[in-house]
């Protein structure tokens, strides 16, 4: 009676742990895919912090959830051919970005930028001295010598982008913590309550009471 009890209280487990478990896993995977996409780099102008045909996490985010010092995807559609890319932002609305040609200075600070390609230099790009209007980010690619950015279109509203064009934040390769370690959960309840409820199915089974032997018929002549 006490095998036959246990078995009943690992299938209990089990009917709980595995609809459980896939809620998790299937929330985790659904919060991953309304919340996130993938996308390929496409060209140099990210170099070195994004390579060219690397694969990319992008988070979608609200305009006001931009920072200083994002690597955003952003549609253009006056660039690019409308197409999305892949550049930084060093400046927001209102902010004064002042480059003398090597220095970047964002409202009289210099920017620290330990992420630019080094060693070259892009002789079509000028010294700036840009206000950003309210509402748009002004954006460069790290590979300064071979990025089509904000310093190459300073005649429209000082170079800058609307930030409503902003498709997602870069969060680099790495799957979000919470969103992996819900789906992981997830998964590791429904294995374990599979096998809790096979376990207490097999422990059902071996406390049943064998059937009584049935003597064999007497011989006769």
């Amino acid at each position: 009676m006490r095998q036959r009890g246990a078995g009943s209280g690992l299938r209990f487990a089990g009917w709980v742990l595995v609809p459980l478990g896939l809620i998790l896993a299937v929330g985790g995977i659904g919060y991953f895919f309304t919340h996130y996409q993938g996308v390929t780099v496409m060209s140099e102008a990210m170099e070195p912090t994004f390579r060219q045909g690397q694969r990319l996490i992008v988070e979608d985010i609200d305009a006001d959830e931009v920072r200083r010092g994002d690597v955003v995807l952003v549609a253009v559609p006056s660039r690019y051919e409308g197409r999305p890319v892949l550049q930084r932002v060093l400046g927001m609305g209102g902010d004064h970005v002042v480059c003398d040609g090597n220095r970047i200075t964002v409202n009289g600070k210099p920017v620290d930028e330990p992420y630019v390609m080094r060693g070259e230099v892009n002789p079509a790009a000028e010294p700036y001295d840009v206000r950003v209007p309210d509402g748009r980010l002004f954006l460069l690619g790290d590979h300064r010598g071979n990025s089509n950015d904000s310093r190459f279109h300073l005649d429209e509203q000082s170079g800058s982008v609307a930030v409503s064009g902003v498709r997602g934040r870069v969060q680099g390769l790495a799957v979000p913590a919470a969103t992996g370690a819900l789906g992981a959960l997830g998964i590791l309840l429904t294995l374990i309550g599979t096998g809790l409820g096979i376990g207490g199915y097999v422990a059902g089974r071996s406390s049943r009471r064998p059937l009584a032997a049935v003597p064999p018929w007497p011989a006769v002549q």
